[in-house]
Formats: C-alpha cells, structure tokens, sequence
C-alpha cells in the first residue's frame, strides 16, 4: 500500500481537506485555484447536508461546504468515476446552493418608536422584495478523475455566466471549475507553480513512498503529515482500507468494460470484412484465415 491516501477516494479526499486540521491546506489549494479572483483569508466547514423541505431535493450531500469569512460559498466535490449527466449533477448542486440563499425568509431590524411601549427594543420586519434577492457567490470545484465528453479536451476549465457575443460577466455570483485529471501530465520538473505541483501531488501521491524532495514549500509538509496512511486513526483506517477495495474494483470494471469495448469493436470490424470478401466470392476458408474469425462465425453471416 501507498504511503499517503489516495485523494480520489471519498474518505481520502475528505482526510487530506475536510477536517479541522486540513482547513490550512484547503485554504491554500483554493487560492491557488481562484489566483487572481479571489483570495480567502479564512473559511469554516458548514452542513454538507442539504437539508431542504422538498422530499425531491433531500438527500443532496457535498463532499465539502464551506462559508468564507467574506461570505462567499464554496462547494468542492471529488468525482472518481464517469457517470451519466455528470454535468447536470454539477449545476444542479451549484444551483441548490444558490437557493438555499433566499429559501428562507429575510428580516431586517427595525428600532421601536420613543412612544412605543417597548421603545429601544428591535422589531424583525422583512426585507424588501429586491433585497431578498441578494446573493453570495457560489464556487463549484469539481476534481474529476476521468474525461468528461462534454467538456473539452483540457485539464482546467472554467464556467461563468457571460454574454454570448462579449464574453462580459452578467453575473458574478455563480461560478464552476471542473479539473479533469487524466489530461494533467505535467511532469514534476515542469511544475513551476505552487498550482501545478498541488494538482501534481494530488494526481501522484497515491504512487509514492514519500514526498519528493522538490516539494519544498510548507503546504506539502502539512500535506505529507495529514495523508500519511501511518497517521490515521483506527477508525479512519478501516474505513480508508474499504474504499480503496472499492477504487480497485471500480478500476477493474471499468477497464474490463473498456477492454470488452475493444474487443466488440473489434469483432464487428472483422466480421464487416468478412462479409465484405464472401460477396466477393471468396471462399470461407480463405476469409476466416484473412480475419481471424471461425468457420462458424462467418457460416452465420448473411449474405448483403
């Protein structure tokens, strides 16, 4: 077994960066990724649980929520496997995210009058309509450990509400960034950036006995102290050790369905061919030497 966790796991992730102690190393991988954006400061972990009166929305768990000390929203989710309407998920959550800001309702403080009887107290009185409104900024970061069709062939890309023909932002307030790993193939020599070695670590770790001496800066200490698999708690442990079993059998599945693909493929292809030299006249013999196919397999083709 690796000396760190794997972060492609749902206890892995959540050990390196969602527990008081990785708050630090979260910070720091956030302002990596919003450079130029934003800069956070400080951040607490919040409910993950969406817990929202509609029985249909129920049931919506983030991998990490966090509020920022300016009030900005942050929902970061590890993705290790491909599945149908990934996309929509993603907007989906961002989207409830976004909700959860005006479900419910919005007071404001209103002083009493002198001749009140109650004068100097405050009396809660709804906000305005437009008021109401007023949203926080939600970040969706979606650490991807396979390539999404909808998304194009890149490492990082990053959604915005914009207009079509200007590019200009119509709203500031909604803002997703998917990182698809397996297009990340840097190598450590050509990682320059405090951003490019994170996301390097992060893809590599899972390989390695112990941290890279190039791995100077004091993230990647807090980061060699927390995803050690030698420090983890007893609990931590059992639970870590049964989502790697997962992670390789999920592995496993997948490129046997990858390699059944292939073979599929494959077999279809040829036995086009075949059908291709039988209307040629050619005999079944001579066919099945040329494609590999039995006797059998091309006996059974009709004919065009």
């Amino acid at each position: 077994m690796s000396h760190f966790v794997n972060p492609f796991t749902d206890i892995g992730f959540k050990i390196i960066f969602g527990q008081p102690a990785s708050k630090d190393l979260l910070i720091t991988l956030l302002n990596e990724l919003l450079a130029g954006e934003h800069h956070i400061e400080d951040l607490t972990f919040i409910d993950k649980e969406d817990r929202a009166e509609n029985v249909h929305d129920r049931g919506v768990v983030y991998d990490l929520y966090c509020l920022t000390s300016t009030g900005e929203y942050i929902i970061v989710e590890m993705q290790n496997r491909w599945h149908s309407n990934f996309l929509d998920r993603t907007l989906y959550y961002v989207c409830r995210a976004v909700g959860r800001q005006v479900e419910q309702p919005v007071t404001e403080g209103i002083p009493l009058p002198p001749d009140d009887g109650e004068a100097g107290m405050v009396r809660e009185a709804p906000v305005s309509y437009g008021s109401r409104y007023r949203l926080s900024t939600v970040y969706g970061i979606f650490l991807m450990n396979f390539k999404e069709p909808g998304l194009e062939e890149k490492f990082r890309t990053d959604t915005i509400v914009a207009d079509r023909e200007s590019g200009k932002v119509v709203n500031r307030h909604f803002r997703q960034i998917y990182l698809q790993f397996p297009y990340f193939t840097k190598g450590l020599e050509d990682c320059d950036t405090l951003y490019d070695k994170l996301m390097y670590a992060l893809k590599n770790m899972n390989q390695w006995s112990r941290m890279p001496d190039a791995l100077k800066e004091q993230v990647f200490k807090r980061l060699d102290r927390l995803a050690a698999v030698a420090n983890l708690s007893a609990e931590n442990r059992v639970a870590y050790d049964k989502a790697v079993d997962s992670y390789r059998i999920s592995r496993i599945v997948e490129e046997d369905i990858w390699e059944e693909g292939i073979k599929k493929g494959q077999t279809e292809k040829a036995l086009s061919i075949a059908a291709n030299m039988l209307s040629m006249g050619l005999p079944v013999e001579t066919v099945a030497q040329a494609t590999g196919l039995t006797v059998e397999e091309i006996k059974a083709i009709k004919p065009k």
